[in-house]
């Protein structure tokens, strides 16, 4: 299975293992409140929404349901935490580092917990879930070493001067997460903020809220002081809220387009909050006719099915050479055809179900449209079993660009195959979408991925490879695929405001 946490991200994980820790197929929920204050509380309104196992579409438990006076308290927790005198604005950076540290060794610790719990309320198979709770243990770590590394610069500048910057903390951050890799979202969401000396109001999805909630708890283990960080599980009027709230200083959002928009616009409304915003996709994968069918097929497999296609920069836009085409569609077939999907618990199974109903019976109508408008179906195409929210691996060949399948995001494992002759028109065609989140190129010819991976408007490219990420290296996205980058130096500056100091030299009487 150690390879399975390897293949299914790219990445090697943050935790060595000589024997992968088993999983526990029904964990035990050890909260479900609202965390602020580093206390637990029931909402002010006595409401409760159920978050649901989407492999079965029971329900696991009842999350306390914040609202407005629920976000309004932590906010005002987050403030107090924030303000001038506190504990946390007083502590030494290094300290702030090595509470992040402190809470990367908890959740290691607690990492098979963690996994099993995040596969029971968002249902990817455990051994991706283990990859996700490793490699957020690495972003936590890497942000820990960033904490008193963070400094301005001293200028030379005109006149009788002395001049420099400081790096100082936004305020209180509002940070508003997905429900398709939660705790990996919720590490690159909260580390750059803490270890900048930001505070911290997070609202997860409501359809996944769990393991927020268990990592905040871990916090208060870590030793994070009372506000520093508080999780409010809600629908979208706490999301509302929180934008709404003037006292919020900066809005950080991943998910959809439509409403990162929405978002964008109202925090202008009341303090012009800083925003990012990391949204949605429509990602193109180019293969060249120099390729070595074996790989590249795996490789465009995985980007697009995996997390069962419930990724923000899957490459569901293939677009193959027209040498090759037919060869490549045959192979692509062959591997959907082999695909286990099933019980996420199940170590064979390489893909789990789709989040809910709502989002298997949109990926359902958007396959019906595909065929509806002469994109013929290769494989797939309908649901997958009786029991939860599965859909079946899908491919569709002889796509075109205007055919809906290859404009909107599907969010689910539906593959796109497009025909190309050459390269102009393919950078205009890749180009052709209101999104620039990611892209990959395919090739051994250096100087047609040059041509390609500079003409191409997206904010990650990969070359003969696909969903390649590291702690240290920025994502995010061009266009409508959102502002602002995380992950890297470059997140830390979405959580930064630089202060100009300057200060006149006295000048001596001689």
């Amino acid at each position: 299975m150690l390879s399975a946490i390897k293949n299914a991200i790219n990445i090697v994980p943050k935790c060595n293992y000589s024997v992968l820790p088993a999983a526990t197929p029904s964990p035990n929920v050890l909260y479900s409140g609202l965390f602020i204050n580093n206390e637990w509380h029931k909402s002010k309104s006595g409401k409760t929404f159920q978050t649901v196992n989407p492999t079965t579409g029971k329900v696991i438990t009842e999350v306390q349901q914040g609202g407005k006076e629920d976000i309004n308290l932590a906010v005002e927790a987050a403030n107090e935490a924030f303000r001038r005198g506190s504990k946390w604005r007083t502590m030494d950076a290094s300290a702030r580092g090595r509470l992040l540290y402190k809470l990367a060794d908890l959740l290691e610790r607690d990492i098979a917990y963690v996994a099993s719990l995040e596969t029971l309320d968002n249902g990817k198979p455990y051994a991706h879930a283990l990859g996700d709770i490793s490699a957020s243990v690495g972003v936590l770590r890497y942000y820990g070493g960033f904490a008193d590394k963070i400094h301005g610069k001293v200028m030379p500048a005109d006149g009788k001067f002395f001049a420099y910057t400081r790096h100082e903390p936004v305020g209180v951050c509002g940070q508003i997460i997905p429900w398709n890799f939660p705790m990996l979202m919720f590490s690159w969401k909260i580390a750059p903020a803490l270890a900048m000396g930001n505070t911290v109001v997070l609202k997860p999805a409501e359809q996944t809220p769990l393991t927020a909630l268990y990592v905040a708890e871990l916090a208060k283990e870590a030793g994070f002081p009372a506000g520093v960080l508080n999780v409010v599980p809600g629908y979208g009027d706490a999301g509302a809220a929180l934008v709404d709230n003037p006292k919020v200083d900066k809005i950080a959002f991943t998910g959809s387009t439509e409403v990162g928009k929405l978002i964008q616009a109202n925090s202008a409304k009341n303090n012009l909050k800083r925003t990012t915003l990391e949204l949605g996709g429509k990602s193109p994968s180019i293969i060249l006719s120099d390729v070595d069918l074996d790989v590249v097929v795996e490789n465009c497999h995985q980007a697009v099915f995996f997390n069962a296609g419930q990724v923000c920069c899957a490459g569901t836009r293939t677009y193959i050479d027209d040498k090759i085409y037919d060869e490549f569609v045959e192979r692509s077939v062959e591997r959907a055809k082999k695909r286990v999907v099933g019980d996420p618990f199940d170590p064979k199974t390489e893909q789990g179900p789709q989040i809910d109903e709502a989002q298997l019976n949109k990926i359902l109508g958007l396959i019906k449209e595909g065929q509806n408008q002469g994109a013929r179906l290769v494989h797939g195409g309908g649901r997958y079993g009786t029991e939860g929210f599965f859909v079946e691996p899908t491919v569709f060949a002889d796509v075109k660009d205007d055919n809906i399948i290859a404009r909107e995001e599907i969010f689910g494992p539906v593959q796109q195959l497009l025909r190309f002759k050459g390269l102009d028109e393919l950078i205009d065609r890749a180009n052709d979408t209101n999104y620039g989140l990611a892209a990959a190129v395919f090739s051994k010819d250096a100087d047609k991925i040059n041509y390609l991976t500079q003409g191409i408007r997206a904010g990650t490219v990969w070359v003969n490879c696909y969903n390649v990420f590291s702690p240290q290296v920025p994502f995010g996205g061009f266009k409508e695929s959102g502002s602002g980058r995380e992950l890297g130096e470059y997140g830390l500056q979405q959580y930064t405001e630089v202060k100009a100091i300057v200060q006149a030299i006295p000048v001596k009487n001689s």
